[in-house]
């Protein structure tokens, strides 16, 4: 049986997710670099979005809020698999998933050297360059000191460049 507000809260979070299901998964992709696992995720997110969502909508953003789920569930996965010595995915993206998530305005060949760093480096290039969020912002959202998303930004930048470089020799 349903309580006083639970029509109105369907309602809402329906709409939402009609509204912001595609950036969700586009954001998850760019955080995993594999198109089932974000789809995982943003599934996973907006589960446990739902059961929050009325204090979700009076707090925070639901964007941000949702975010800080993907990222926090995919480096939870990650973790695991790394405890177990296991990859869940391959480290490799295929180009035409790539295009799929249409990036703005980015070259595919750019998105598969970046699929292929370690998760919190790319969470936090994707944090930090493709959500414009802040150093800080960023920081909050990985769960870890500024200082950190700087290095992890540091050391996936030279990553890339490193590897661009090989590439064009």
């Amino acid at each position: 049986m349903k309580g006083p507000g639970e029509d109105g809260r369907e309602t809402d979070f329906t709409a939402y997710v009609r509204a912001r299901q595609d950036g969700l998964t586009r954001f998850a992709y760019l955080v995993s670099a594999d198109a089932e696992s974000a789809k995982d995720l943003v599934q996973i997110a907006l589960t446990k979005a739902y059961l929050r969502w009325d204090r979700i909508c009076e707090l925070e953003a639901p964007d941000a809020y949702i975010r800080r789920i993907i990222i926090n569930e995919h480096l939870s996965w990650w973790r695991k698999a790394w405890r177990r010595r296991e990859v869940t995915s391959s480290p490799l993206v295929e180009i035409s998933d790539l295009a799929a998530t249409d990036p703005p305005s980015h070259d595919a060949e750019l998105w598969a050297h970046i699929a292929r760093l370690p998760p919190m480096q790319r969470a936090a290039l994707v944090l930090r360059y493709y959500e414009d969020l802040s150093e800080a912002q960023t920081a909050e959202f990985l769960g870890c000191s500024i200082g950190s998303v700087k290095t992890h930004t540091s050391r996936a930048m030279d990553r890339l460049r490193s590897t661009l470089r090989e590439a064009t020799a």
